[in-house]
């Protein structure tokens, strides 16, 4: 080898030495990836018993479906298209066992209860609604009519049914045949329709001014993002109470403030010049969500250093000292069930049972507006989440199964997520600056249980969340766009202009949940305290007086006396308490704290409020009764003057509560102005309300002493890991090993067609 080539060698050979050293220099200060694996043990264990509460299977949901087509009788159609004169199967949901039939079986190992099937079915040829249980799942072999049992009605008025896809789809071409081609100069020359663009429609409820009515105030808006924020000044009232879509008329119209009786009565005033005109003029997309300003970099994400502290086995989570069931109907929404701290059951169930939002406005395709969102289905328009947005990227997916105006169950991938989450302040925390020095401190770090619904121009965000001291809150931040009307004349008694010739129309949100407590079994009693300032002699300065905050405690007898009304001064402190005392001789209680900004509720004297009675009450407590199932009903929204579920008659029989099994029925919203910065979305900071459930002497101290998070140290052991995992967070940080970003959410999305 000559001397060229060896000088080559030893030069290869030192810049591979020299790069080695580079490389491993660069990777030794990478941080290793965190464990995917659970780094310490769960502190329970996964019960399959939790499946008594599951949601349907998608296997249950289609046997469910094909034992009802064999049922010849009821002649049943599952098209997406089916017709309002014929029989449709409109939902298949779980029907819940009997409360005591369940505790039996999770507590004295009794018999599992039977799996079972809540049915609705349209009856359009016969002019009426059922509800049917089938069972036994998975292999259904029987049915039963229920409707009477539950709504003490032989059967239900047709006009309370939801509208379906298919009643849509009928309706879509009624407005292109009677509206749309009869008024085509109009629509040109004020709002740019053609062949090419199209305008959108956005519908009033409920539909008519009395029982039996199917009368509905269509608003046409633009056909741009956020179509709800774009209204244009054209309305249509069509009446489709016929079952048959040829009967279909419309009885009158609304544009630029002025009333027509109908749509040739329009084009008349319109072609001799004796309407104010709207002229056409391109408006900007501001309600697009498009960033404005392309991202530069990723705000601080969650990871788990140590590996998830959560399981999630089925239809069961285990979370530190927490367990429970859940589940997502489609009707009410999100829901969970036997929840346990430390091995107790605290709550038999927790769940979402409406969401209600009364408007006003001068216009008539919003004035008499009031939606109740249960009737449409809540747990319906759970859609795909988000990863890193609408949760945290790391957290647990689930998904769910619905049968709800459908012809097959339909798979909704990652419909709810699970996360712990580090809620930014501590629990608890004192440094002691006064002789013993020392710091005492825990981080804030929740379970959070979470599913987002759209509902039209809604998006609701659900969160039950598990903290280590035993609370759980249950709460509801809404965000999507506000519904808005045609800015004319009169307008600005109703709300803010947003945009111009938009008003943002002034509503309420109420939002209710059922709270079935168990505080030690089932016996419970209802308690209030709060204060009041007695004046008290000084002892030592007797002729001296001071006014003394003391303790007020009351126990409430009678469902009238606990259901406390929204407009009356209530008690601060609300207890679900047992008869069972903790160390210091107190019974122990769970408290109802709600938080909440309501507007007021209708005025009981207006009819359509039978339907919402559950709000007139902050909080009402009642006898549990497996027949009280919900606060509102499917057939609410269509029929609000005479209601299949009127809340306050749950009241009426006044029974007695003491040493009962108690149900709290909560309400809690916020009422909202809608402003320019609701523009282009409204957003969740403000927008929300909700419930906290609080140990009041339910323990003997707080139990998040006992956590491992707990943090502890005195002079001179600052950097000690003994009580302080964070002095050693440092040398221990990983870097998270994340899953790759995917969304199919689109694939659940409302289509008219079969």
């Amino acid at each position: 080898m000559n001397s060229l080539a060896k000088w080559a060698v030893i030069l290869f050979v030192l810049v591979s030495i020299i790069l080695n050293i580079v490389l491993i220099g660069i990777y030794s200060t990478r941080s290793p990836k965190c464990t995917a694996q659970r780094v310490h043990p769960l502190r329970g264990k996964h019960d399959e018993r939790s499946l008594v509460f599951a949601d349907l299977t998608q296997d249950e949901y289609v046997q469910v479906q094909q034992y009802m087509l064999k049922q010849k009788d009821l002649n049943i159609s599952t098209s997406q298209v089916t017709k309002p004169c014929e029989n449709f199967l409109f939902l298949i949901d779980l029907s819940l066992p009997k409360k005591a039939e369940v505790l039996a079986y999770l507590d004295k190992n009794g018999k599992k209860p039977a799996r079972e099937a809540t049915v609705v079915v349209f009856h359009g040829s016969k002019g009426y609604i059922k509800e049917y249980v089938v069972s036994p799942l998975p292999n259904p072999t029987k049915h039963r009519d229920v409707t009477k049992e539950r709504y003490k009605k032989d059967q239900l008025p047709i006009t309370a049914r939801t509208v379906t896809i298919g009643e849509y789809a009928l309706l879509f071409k009624f407005f292109e045949t009677e509206v749309m081609s009869k008024l085509e100069k109009l629509l040109k020359e004020s709002f740019d329709v053609d062949q090419q663009k199209t305008l959108d429609m956005f519908e009033q409820m409920p539909r008519g001014l009395q029982s039996g009515d199917r009368k509905t105030w269509v608003s046409f808006f633009r056909n741009k993002s956020g179509l709800y924020i774009h209204p244009v000044g054209f309305e249509v009232l069509v009446n489709h109470k016929s079952l048959n879509a040829s009967e279909w008329k419309v009885e009158g119209v609304y544009y630029n403030g002025k009333y027509f009786d109908s749509v040739e009565q329009l084009q008349h005033a319109y072609n001799n010049g004796s309407v104010n005109k709207i002229i056409y003029k391109e408006s900007p997309d501001y309600g697009s969500l498009k960033a404005k300003n392309k991202p530069l970099q990723i705000g601080p994400q969650l990871f788990y250093a140590d590996g998830k502290r959560h399981s999630v086995s089925k239809n069961h989570v285990l979370y530190l000292d927490w367990s429970f069931a859940f589940g997502l109907s489609s009707l009410t929404g999100m829901r969970v069930f036997d929840v346990q701290f430390k091995g107790e059951r605290i709550i038999y169930e927790l769940s979402v049972q409406e969401a209600m939002s009364v408007y006003g406005s001068v216009t008539p395709g919003m004035m008499l507006t009031k939606f109740l969102d249960s009737s449409i289905g809540i747990g319906r328009f759970a859609h795909e989440l988000v990863r890193g947005v609408d949760c945290p990227y790391e957290a647990t997916f689930v998904d769910t199964y619905r049968y709800i105006d459908a012809p097959a169950p339909l798979r909704f991938r990652n419909s709810i997520c699970i996360f712990e989450h580090n809620m930014g302040q501590p629990l608890r925390r004192h440094f002691a600056d006064f002789f013993q020095n020392s710091y005492g401190g825990m981080v804030n770090t929740a379970l959070v249980f979470r599913t987002i619904t759209a509902i039209g121009n809604y998006d609701y965000m659900w969160d039950f969340i598990f903290y280590q001291t035993g609370s759980v809150e249950a709460k509801v931040h809404a965000t999507g766009y506000i519904s808005s009307s045609y800015l004319v004349h009169g307008a600005l008694k109703h709300g803010h202009q947003v945009a111009d010739k938009v008003l943002g129309n002034i509503h309420t949100h109420f939002i209710n949940f059922k709270v079935d407590l168990d505080v030690q079994g089932v016996k419970n009693v209802f308690q209030t305290k709060d204060m009041q300032f007695v004046n008290v002699s000084v002892p030592w300065k007797p002729d001296h007086y001071a006014m003394i905050p003391h303790l007020v405690e009351t126990q409430l007898k009678t469902e009238k006396e606990a259901a406390l009304r929204y407009n009356v001064k209530t008690a601060r402190y609300l207890h679900i308490a047992s008869n069972k005392t903790n160390r210091w001789g107190h019974q122990r209680s769970y408290r109802l704290q709600v938080y909440s900004f309501t507007g007021d509720h209708l005025p009981e004297s207006e009819s359509e409020e039978k339907a919402m009675s559950w709000a007139r009450y902050k909080v009402a407590i009642t006898k549990h009764k497996d027949l009280e199932q919900t606060s509102s009903s499917l057939y609410s929204q269509n029929d609000m003057w005479d209601p299949a579920v009127d809340f306050s008659k749950y009241i009426e029989d006044n029974e007695n509560i003491e040493h009962e099994d108690l149900v709290a029925w909560v309400t809690a919203g916020f009422l909202h102005i809608p402003h320019a910065e609701d523009i282009p979305n409204t957003v969740t900071v403000g927008n929300g309300g909700g419930v906290l459930l609080r140990p009041h002497n339910y323990f003997d101290e707080d139990p998040s002493i006992h956590s491992a998070d707990a943090v502890y140290f005195s002079p001179g052991r600052e950097t000690s890991c003994e009580n302080n995992r964070m002095a050693c967070h440092a040398q221990e940080t990983c870097s998270p090993a994340l899953e790759p970003f995917t969304y199919n959410g689109f694939d659940g999305v409302m289509k008219f067609e079969d």
